[in-house]
């Protein structure tokens, strides 16, 4: 094992070696896929389908990247022996063919799975400026990737070690990987730290910045270049980069959001204190318990609010430790279920809201921490039921709600994506499940002692009356967490 047994090789195992072209590669590939990974995650998607994602737009990245090269180097020779596409190892791949191969199993991916395009081109695309940034450092261990003939002055005050580097053919060449990799920085930066946190974009503007910022950036470097890959008289690199300022000029102006628009969102509820009142239910089922198990412990308003919207077995655990807690829940459900027909009402609003919903075409849900037998007898006593189109509830599940699992599962059942999902609750752990899932969330502040908590959890919107989310349901934007 040898490291660095040439200018070009980072490490060499007897007949095997690595490149620093490779090193640089995937030190960038690192970079972007953490930084993709991040904001995928905010969007509600699992570690399986971002491996998924990243694994199948690398290798088509790849495939894309040999065959432009092949395609616009030299065609004849590549194509008249198929098997010359195969040696990568001989060099050749051109970065913009990685961008569209990539781009197309995302877009089939996305499809596949009801993803929507643009929200997670949104969160890769900006960062694969920062892959490019290190990439043109491959170029630079490569001696590839430079411009014209420049005097030695030139090189004055810059780092010998570029300066060496760049002493090609006995000439100093200009080093236009340099300027592209800082260009790249610098859009990265100006992209996702200054404008998506200052402009707040609307779903796909982060593609479109990326697009015209990478478009322009390669365009006037292209210019300087002597080994561009040509089409007749035309650099390939230039004339895609025209198209990509092209489509981004157009989507930011709004043409591509006009011709696909996203479908009305989906709007999920919890039940207890969202949809239904059955506070005086659960109160009385608990104060019943507490009667029987817990004759001396007092009943009083604090632990009255800690009981609404937790799950029983949490509880249960807390106030009852010496008890069974699933005989307890058994015991509990009993004593709600009997007293459902007397105590349990329709929140203020709620019928009339569904009912405009409903009638604008909206999709409506439940997701609930209550069994799915209570769930419906409570639905059917308000005549509520009619209004939704699934109802998940615990014994759908496998984790509880901050979880978001129950949000993915009503999507699922609906045949839809979560990329346009609004879920309504009036408690904390509705607003977080909503956060985990990437939904646009709306914290109903039905008890007032909740309302300060509620607020610090950041949702989207907080109201008063349900009567607000008709209003709510005309703005424009995308229905997400984070708004794209």
């Amino acid at each position: 094992m040898e490291f660095f047994p040439n200018p070009r090789i980072f490490l060499q195992i007897g007949p095997f070696s690595i490149a620093w072209y490779a090193v640089f590669i995937l030190i960038g590939g690192i970079f972007g896929c953490t930084f993709s990974a991040r904001d995928l995650r905010k969007n509600g998607y699992s570690n399986e389908t971002i491996e998924d994602l990243f694994m199948g737009a690398f290798l088509f990245g790849i495939i894309g990247a040999r065959l432009w090269y092949c395609v616009f180097y030299d065609f004849e020779y590549y194509f008249s022996n198929p098997v010359n596409l195969l040696k990568i190892y001989e060099g050749g791949i051109a970065i913009q063919g990685s961008l569209v191969g990539g781009a197309l199993f995302v877009g089939w991916y996305c499809w596949k799975h009801k993803m929507n395009f643009f929200r997670t081109g949104d969160a890769i695309l900006p960062h694969m400026l920062m892959c490019q940034t290190f990439g043109r450092w491959g170029n630079f261990m490569n001696q590839e990737a430079y411009g014209g003939i420049v005097s030695a002055s030139f090189y004055e005050h810059w780092p010998k070690f570029i300066a060496d580097k760049m002493l090609i053919q006995g000439a100093y060449r200009m080093p236009t990987f340099f300027f592209e990799s800082v260009c790249n920085l610098i859009g990265w930066i100006l992209i996702t730290q200054v404008y998506r946190r200052v402009s707040k974009p609307k779903r796909g503007d982060m593609v479109y910045a990326y697009l015209m910022w990478y478009g322009v950036t390669r365009f006037f470097i292209e210019g300087l270049r002597t080994d561009s890959l040509m089409i007749g008289p035309l650099r390939m690199a230039q004339l895609t980069s025209i198209v990509f300022i092209v489509l981004g000029v157009l989507g930011t102006l709004g043409l591509f959001r006009k011709l696909f628009k996203d479908a009305k969102p989906v709007l999920l509820f919890d039940l207890d204190g969202t949809i239904l009142n059955t506070e005086p239910a659960i109160l009385e089922s608990y104060r019943r318990l507490f009667e029987k198990y817990a004759p001396n412990v007092e009943f009083d308003r604090e632990k009255q609010v800690s009981v609404i919207g937790p799950p029983l077995s949490k509880m249960m655990k807390i106030y009852f430790p010496d008890q069974d807690v699933d005989e307890l829940i058994k015991e509990y459900r009993a004593i709600n279920t009997e007293i459902h027909p007397d105590t349990v009402v329709a929140m203020e609003h709620a019928e009339e809201m569904l009912k405009t919903l409903k009638d604008q075409g909206y999709t409506l849900g439940i997701v609930t921490s209550k069994v799915e037998d209570i769930t419906r007898l409570g639905l059917d006593i308000t005549g509520l039921a009619q209004y939704f189109d699934v109802i998940v509830a615990e014994n759908h599940v496998t984790k509880s709600k901050p979880d978001p699992e129950g949000l993915f599962i009503a999507c699922e059942k609906l045949g839809i994506g979560h990329d346009s999902l609004i879920y309504v609750g009036d408690s904390v752990s509705d607003v977080q499940a909503g956060k985990n899932a990437g939904a646009f969330t709306i914290a109903y502040l039905s008890m007032p002692e909740r309302k300060q908590a509620m607020m610090d959890a950041k949702p989207n919107k907080a109201i008063d009356d349900l009567s607000e989310i008709v209003e709510i349901v005309k703005e424009d934007h995308s229905w997400t967490f984070n708004m794209r």
